[in-house]
């Protein structure tokens, strides 16, 4: 069987929706905030396993888009770097920021030697440590090219299990640590049950990255094609930037030029408002963007590749785990500031340094829905994690990529 481009992407839409049904019917499914994308995409690589192992057809498809898709994505993470958010989100933002991204650099040495002490690549170190931990599946196997060409097989096997066992474990161990600071520290927020506002809001409410407001269909349509026409000119300019990086002998994704040109196009509306650039409209393209190339990639992936690595796999991802709870505790607890909102940050962190924003998210809701609100945390985290982190993780990876070739 031969899916055209048209079959394909019918498929992942389908496959995308699948993965919504399970997390709405399966209730633990939602509680470890696996992507729906992620969910959908898996299924069908196990099920071609199976196929395979049976000796059923198995489908072949066009995965043409995955790659714009992609870079699409990454291309709205790059409006979200905004000089402007940076300055509004205090000096907390930049101290959590240094610390994410610290600490980005030791998962990344942790894991090479634990790569070495298994007599496994260094560059495999890396692709367990910040590439999926801090990264998330979407950034494993954005890089996972790169480092088959650095001689890891199976990389984006590698790179999406590592990944999933990280937004497992963030999610499991994020709440029982931020609840251990707050009941050795007995700290309190002040009102329980306070609604918390998510990164998308918290950037439509600062003046610098106000969102066009969306009225008729007319200016629906305007904002929708001025939304995706900027996409695309960073694209382009970020094609050129990214050739004259490569020039130069350095290796990078294909993608941080388009995010750089995303952020260099970002300030300069922030400080203009010539765009007017709807950040809203942004994060829906990139979501939309980001949940077609995640179906596409993980249901081409084979898994048996996995069964030989499996063992030291366990091993490297519970040492960082473990590494994750203790700088949560020392120094971002103290460095954040020794109070509620400290300890609050401090069980989000390990959300996003195990898996994505929106394990650090569902972690922080758990505890204030208990202990009451914090205000700072819910506005510092995310601006780190959602705005920030994916950009300076990238920078580092990238550093490491070329250091170990």
């Amino acid at each position: 069987m031969t899916f055209g481009l048209v079959e394909t992407l019918a498929s992942c839409a389908c496959l995308l929706f699948f993965g919504y049904f399970l997390q709405r019917t399966i209730p633990g499914l939602a509680r470890l905030n696996i992507p729906a994308p992620v969910l959908g995409g898996l299924l069908a690589a196990l099920a071609i396993v199976v196929a395979r192992a049976n000796d059923w057809p198995v489908a072949t498809f066009d995965t043409t888009l995955q790659r714009p898709l992609l870079v699409a994505f990454f291309t709205t993470l790059g409006f979200s770097a905004s000089l402007a958010l940076l300055r509004a989100g205090g000096t907390q933002v930049v101290v959590l920021l240094a610390l994410v991204t610290g600490f980005a650099i030791v998962q990344n040495l942790v894991g090479i030697a634990l790569a070495l002490g298994f007599g496994l690549p260094p560059a495999l170190g890396v692709l367990t440590g910040s590439v999926t931990l801090t990264g998330g599946p979407a950034t494993g196997l954005a890089f996972a090219p790169l480092f088959e060409a650095a001689g890891i097989e199976s990389a984006a096997t590698v790179a999406v299990a590592t990944a999933m066992g990280g937004i497992v474990l963030g999610g499991l161990v994020g709440g029982p640590i931020g609840s251990l600071l707050i009941a050795r520290h007995r700290l309190r927020g002040a009102e329980p049950n306070a609604a918390a506002k998510s990164p998308t809001q918290l950037s439509t409410d600062l003046p610098a990255s106000e969102a066009e407001p969306l009225g008729e269909d007319s200016l629906q349509v305007h904002t929708a094609l001025k939304t995706v026409a900027a996409v695309l000119v960073a694209m382009w300019v970020g094609t050129a930037i990214s050739a004259g990086i490569t020039s130069l002998g350095v290796t990078l994704p294909e993608y941080i030029g388009a995010m750089l040109a995303a952020a260099i196009l970002r300030n300069i509306d922030d400080r203009t408002r010539w765009l007017k650039l709807s950040h809203t409209a942004l994060d829906l393209l990139g979501a939309v963007a980001l949940s077609f190339f995640l179906v596409m990639a993980l249901m081409t992936l084979d898994l048996t590749k996995l069964a030989s690595m499996a063992g030291p796999l366990i091993v490297m991802l519970l040492v960082q785990v473990v590494l994750v709870a203790m700088f949560s505790l020392w120094p971002v607890f103290p460095l954040m500031g020794r109070d509620y909102d400290a300890a609050v940050t401090s069980g989000g962190f390990l959300g996003f340094m195990l898996g994505t924003t929106a394990n650090a998210m569902a972690v922080m809701r758990t505890l204030v829905e208990r202990f009451g609100a914090a205000p700072r945390a819910f506005l510092v985290a995310p601006l780190v994690g959602a705005f920030f982190l994916d950009f300076t993780n990238a920078l580092v990876i990238t550093a490491f990529l070329n250091f170990l070739k």
